[in-house]
C-alpha cells in the first residue's frame, strides 16, 4: 500500500514541475514580448495559462484521491494540502502573466526598454518560481527561504521601476498612458513574486508543520 502511496507521490511532484515549468514559460515568455515590442509572441502566453488551469484541475483531482483513497501520514498529508495552495498561486501567476500579455498588446509594438527594472523583475520572479517548486519536490526547507530572501529584491526593483515611469510622466506628459500600463505591469510581476513566496512558505510548511501565519 505504502509502494502505491509512493508512486502516486511521485507522480503528484512531477506535475508540480510541469505546471512550475509552465508558469515559467509564460513569464519568459512576457518578459521576452515586452523587451521586444513582440505582439505574436504576447498573443501566444493565453493558451500557456489555459494549459496551466487544466494543470491546476489535474493536480487537485489527484491530491483528492491521495486523500480520499490512500492512507497519509501526517508529512504526507502536509506535502498534499501544501501542494493544494500551491496549485492556487501558480494559477494565479498564470493569470498574470496572461494580463501582462493583453497590456503588451497594447503597447503598439513599444517596448519597456526605458526602464530597465522592469525586466529585471521579470528575472528575479522567474527564478523566485523556479525555486519555490525545486524546494516542494526536493523538500528543502533553506530554498524555499532563499525565495523568500528574493522578495526584498523584487519589491526594490519595483520602486525604483515606479520611480523612472513617474519620471517619465513628469518629462513627457503625452507618455502618460504608456507609462501607466508599464506601471501596471510592474505590479503584475511583483504580484508573481507574492505568490512565488506564498507558494515557498507553503513548503516550509509541508516540511516543518509550521505556517508563517501561525
Amino acid at each position: 500500500m505504502r509502494s502505491k502511496f509512493d508512486e502516486q507521490l511521485a507522480l503528484l511532484n512531477k506535475e508540480m514541475i510541469e505546471m512550475g515549468a509552465l508558469c515559467e514559460e509564460a513569464i519568459a515568455m512576457t518578459a521576452k514580448a515586452l523587451s521586444e515590442g513582440d505582439l505574436s509572441l504576447a498573443a501566444k502566453v493565453a493558451p500557456i495559462s489555459s494549459e496551466i488551469d487544466h494543470k491546476e484541475r489535474d493536480i487537485e483531482s489527484r491530491c483528492l484521491k491521495l486523500l480520499l483513497q490512500q492512507q497519509p501520514v501526517a508529512r504526507d498529508l502536509r506535502q498534499i494540502s501544501a501542494a493544494l495552495k500551491m496549485i492556487t498561486d501558480m494559477e494565479r501567476i498564470g493569470d498574470q502573466a496572461e494580463d501582462i500579455a493583453e497590456i503588451i498588446t497594447c503597447l503598439n509594438g513599444r517596448t519597456a526598454n526605458e526602464s530597465a527594472h522592469i525586466h529585471d523583475m521579470a528575472k528575479e520572479t522567474i527564478k523566485m518560481v523556479t525555486k519555490s517548486v525545486d524546494a516542494f519536490v526536493s523538500q528543502d526547507v533553506e530554498l524555499a527561504k532563499s525565495v523568500i530572501g528574493l522578495d526584498d529584491t523584487v519589491d526594490n526593483y519595483f520602486i525604483s521601476a515606479k520611480n523612472k515611469l513617474i519620471e517619465i510622466i513628469a518629462s513627457n506628459p503625452t507618455d502618460g498612458e504608456y507609462a501607466l500600463d508599464l506601471l501596471m505591469i510592474t505590479k503584475y510581476f511583483e504580484r508573481i513574486g507574492d505568490h512565488a513566496v506564498n507558494i515557498a512558505e507553503w513548503v516550509i510548511f509541508s516540511v516543518t508543520g509550521i505556517h508563517k501565519e501561525e
